[in-house]
């Protein structure tokens, strides 16, 4: 008869309806303070650069310098992940997010800013691979990818919170402490951690690997500590790699559009303020509802449909800025074409709905919350490359911000590259008994 830690049951039974709930309420949360942090800093760049008189390519390489701190984050706790456990390492990154995020209201200079915001995004890499991988692990694997899309579909309260707070904060406090207020409410993690830690469970697959390993009955590639030299093994490199140029592409493509779109809208096409808060806050709605929709067919047409279709929208938010990128604002909301530019371009984010199961799905349980978090946080650290290049570019452009943007286009290509190359996962099992096999559809 076999013993209870070898019998082979499916990772996501077992689980209560209430653990569920705590489990996707926590991930959703974590995401949305996650993004948040990231997105609000576009809002604040103007005020950061007056109030600590520093150039707009040092305040931009701010955003660059947390995204490379998150890639850092992703490996470590990443790796904390797989050793000691998907909810452990998802309290210990969101605290030192939280921290970091706090610390940096308080800056004096770039130097402070720029370290502090660097240790934020230490703790911000490791929070969305820890949350993904445990919810993946204990949902229904048919019902994945509308479960993922919901997770990441929080990034419209994250857009929307962002503008809102950044625009609030900015417009109805000094240029002194405008910019730090809003940074201080990137703190909010610390509630979060109370819920997560009376609430929500452990990964149950997880477990019972790790009960495995520990009494020496797991197979022997599980056994490795090295989790990162794992996923770059022979049987997972050529997954990994495409993974990465994947995630490379997506993440290059978002932050070279995200994070200059309000600067874009304000200074170079002379949008009103309210006007840009209000096109935010409706773009994030129609994103979310793109983000619903294409959880709904990628659960049921594979995941590589969940991300082709969507990026259909990037498309045409490319050929939208080549074209109506430096139409200024007229006073029609609805006749503004960077309006709809906008929508595209949401709708085209709702790929990254998709993500967090197929990247689940295509690793074995000893290496997941690692590649997770490491192809995550490293598709964000070349992201962390557009602030920089997109000023850049549009600087030998005759300084068209929108020229600059339009380097996108090459990671688009790449991302859709990788979409039509990676194995279709719809379905997997996430168990400790079905590594074997993943590994063997890797090669």
């Amino acid at each position: 008869m076999l013993q209870a830690d070898a019998a082979p049951i499916a990772a996501d039974q077992g689980y209560t309806s209430r653990e569920r709930v705590a489990i996707i309420l926590s991930c959703m949360l974590g995401f949305a303070l996650d993004l948040y942090d990231v997105l609000i800093m576009p809002f604040l760049m103007g005020s950061i650069q007056r109030s600590l008189n520093i150039s707009l390519g040092q305040v931009a390489s701010v955003t660059s310098l947390t995204l490379i701190g998150s890639v850092l984050g992703g490996a470590l706790f990443g790796w904390a992940g797989d050793r000691i456990g998907r909810r452990q390492s998802l309290l210990l990154t969101l605290g030192v997010f939280a921290i970091g995020s706090i610390a940096s209201a308080f800056a004096w200079d770039y130097a402070s800013l720029a370290m502090l915001r660097f240790v934020t995004g230490v703790g911000l890499g490791g929070e969305w691979g820890a949350g993904m991988v445990l919810f993946n692990e204990a949902w229904n694997k048919e019902r994945r990818g509308l479960g993922s899309a919901f997770i990441q579909g929080s990034a419209v309260i994250a857009s929307a919170g962002a503008s809102i707070v950044g625009v609030w904060a900015t417009t109805s406090f000094s240029l002194e402490w405008g910019w730090r207020i809003a940074l201080l409410t990137g703190g909010s993690p610390l509630l979060l951690m109370i819920f997560i830690r009376f609430f929500m469970p452990e990964s149950k697959a997880w477990l019972q690997f790790d009960r495995q390993r520990k009494a020496g009955t797991a197979p022997v590639a599980a056994r490795s500590t090295n989790t990162l030299a794992a996923m770059f093994g022979r049987d997972l490199i050529k997954v990994s790699v495409m993974s990465l140029l994947w995630m490379m592409g997506y993440m290059f493509c978002y932050y070279g559009v995200v994070v200059f779109m309000p600067t874009l809208l304000q200074r170079s096409l002379g949008t009103p303020p309210d006007i840009i808060r209000n096109i935010s806050v409706v773009a994030s709605f129609v994103g979310g509802l793109s983000y619903i929709s294409m959880g709904l067919l990628n659960d049921k047409f594979g995941r590589r449909f969940g991300a082709l279709v969507p990026a259909l929208g990037w498309i045409v938010m490319v050929g939208g800025l080549y074209v109506y990128g430096h139409q200024a604002f007229g006073g029609s909301v609805l006749g503004f074409p960077m309006l709809w530019i906008y929508f595209a371009f949401v709708i085209g984010n709702s790929a990254l709905g998709v993500v967090g199961t197929w990247l689940s799905e295509l690793y074995p349980i000893e290496v997941r919350s690692t590649a997770v978090s490491v192809v995550y946080m490293a598709g964000r650290g070349v992201g962390s490359l557009a602030p920089v290049v997109v000023p850049m570019v549009a600087a030998a452009s005759g300084g068209q911000l929108a020229a600059g943007m339009l380097i996108v286009a090459p990671a688009l290509f790449v991302f859709l590259a990788m979409t039509l190359m990676l194995p279709e996962t719809r379905g997997r099992d996430l168990s400790v008994h079905a590594s074997a096999r993943i590994r063997q559809q890797a090669i």
